[in-house]
């Protein structure tokens, strides 16, 4: 099937027990304008009214609204991992990847349109729940494993920046990006998968931030302003997940001949010194910092491993 450049536009957004936030950005979805020709809603084992808001808004969606119920929560990774897979099966061409917390802006499709034209993978900018705008922008350096934020303002000269990471809140992937270098990889839970991701997509083919607003997170997170980027709230699971991710984030590095082991122990140092600095600072305790070290523990037995597989490139994606 022969598709020009701009069709089949998917929307995959991973959801658990956050139907009010969920009921949010379906509305908003609805009131793009293009609109998407599919949205898919990956529910992880929701235990609150999830299925119930879908429902709801399928009775009156203006495109096709598919639920993807899973059997047990999977994590945003496993979550999007379901979702790009069902994706690609119902045809998607392109496919723009985003959590339940936040609401899309109307034009915010259109906005993409230009850059469909030359590239394959595509991260917008958003606002934080105050309106202002939330910058994340980094590049991954390999020797630490670690991502490295960009100073000053990256659009001064251009509508475009080139990166080598990827955000899963509002990332956008031609199916030839995911075709090269596999689904994401669910056993990340959360936290580093979309890291990896868009490094391993840059390896193969550019990674581009551009200079458009197509998002609004709608959760309200404690933050504070660092100058050179955002730091958010955390929670005990979160900061498990980012020790614990060191070690596949590892492996990964590894199989691609990037796998530096001081320069890889520093950064684990700097990531653990991020999560300490997030929660003096923000979060304004030392609770949970246990989790860290719990973390860090297994990813040493991840890192060990001598039977690590990365997530299979897909030769041929089948349409139905």
């Amino acid at each position: 099937m022969s598709l020009s450049r701009h069709e089949q536009f998917f929307l995959v957004i991973t959801t658990y027990n956050r139907a009010d936030y969920l009921g949010g950005l379906l509305d908003s979805v609805a009131a793009l304008n293009p609109a998407p020709d599919g949205v898919i809603v990956v529910d992880n084992a929701s235990t609150d009214t999830t299925a119930a808001v879908i429902e709801t808004a399928r009775a009156q969606f203006p495109v096709p609204l598919i639920h993807h119920l899973l059997a047990e929560n999977s994590g945003g990774a496993g979550g999007f991992s379901a979702g790009v897979e069902r994706a690609l099966a119902q045809g998607a061409q392109w496919i723009w990847l985003m959590d339940d917390d936040v609401t899309c802006v109307p034009g915010a499709i259109g906005a993409f349109a230009p850059w469909m034209d030359k590239y394959d993978a595509l991260v917008g900018r958003r606002y934080d729940a105050a309106g202002e705008p939330f910058y994340w922008q980094n590049n991954f350096s390999t020797f630490l494993g670690f991502p490295l934020p960009v100073r000053g303002d990256v659009f001064a000269t251009s509508d475009e920046f080139a990166t080598n990471v990827g955000c899963f809140e509002g990332m956008l992937l031609h199916k030839d990006a995911v075709a090269a270098v596999g689904l994401p990889d669910p056993r990340f839970f959360l936290t580093w998968d979309d890291t990896t991701y868009g490094w391993l997509i840059s390896l193969d083919r550019p990674v581009v931030y551009v200079n458009e607003f197509v998002l609004h997170k709608a959760r309200a997170q404690r933050q504070i302003d660092l100058g050179i980027r955002h730091l958010n709230d955390s929670s005990d699971l979160g900061r498990f997940y980012v020790m614990r991710n060191r070690g596949l984030l590892g492996q990964y590095l590894r199989l691609h001949g990037r796998f530096n082991p001081v320069g890889f122990a520093l950064g684990t140092a700097l990531t653990a010194a991020k999560e300490v600095v997030r929660l003096l600072a923000v979060e304004k305790s030392l609770r949970g910092s246990g989790r860290l070290v719990a973390g860090w523990r297994e990813s040493r037995q991840i890192l060990a491993a001598t039977d690590f597989k990365p997530m299979p490139a897909l030769k041929k994606v089948t349409i139905r």
